[in-house]
């Protein structure tokens, strides 16, 4: 589950092509709200719409450009809040598909530009819009990833 971010392509989706492998197999610029999440079929879409569309659309920055220690670099979101709230209302809902598989304890809301170091200047901050969670699907392992569907956020 991302929110795409359409708005920071043009700033970064070529990088992102060359250093971020969800790209080229079709993952747009985005901030993860859960993965690994459940298989299609074990995922009632209707409880997850119910679910995200109490949670209110909201403005945000990529504000900063970040490092984590494996020197992944990211945009950062300001606020991040707003992300790291859907995330756990998800993660309490399906509590066997916690946020990274629980490897860390704290959610970090954001943008991967590239999985290695890379020094970037992006005209910062870029304005965006978060209005809807997409759910998106592998065609199989290693494969494209296409929409399965779009909720709405209220």
């Amino acid at each position: 589950m991302i929110v795409a971010v359409p708005e920071a392509e043009p700033h970064v989706g070529k990088l992102r092509f060359a250093h971020d492998s969800s790209a080229p197999l079709g993952v747009p610029a985005h901030i993860t709200i859960l993965f690994p999440f459940a298989p299609p079929d074990n995922v009632d879409e209707d409880a997850l719409g119910e679910l995200l569309a109490a949670h209110p659309g909201f403005d945000f920055e990529l504000a900063s450009v970040e490092h984590f220690d494996d020197g992944v670099t990211y945009l950062a979101p300001i606020p991040s809040e707003p992300f790291a709230a859907l995330t756990y209302a998800v993660a309490e809902r399906w509590p066997g598909y916690p946020p990274y598989e629980g490897l860390f304890e704290l959610v970090i809301p954001h943008l991967t530009v590239s999985e290695v170091m890379l020094e970037l200047n992006p005209p910062l901050p870029i304005a965006c819009r978060a209005h809807e969670v997409q759910l998106i699907e592998e065609e199989a392992p290693g494969r494209r990833w296409r929409l399965r569907r779009r909720f709405p956020l209220a």
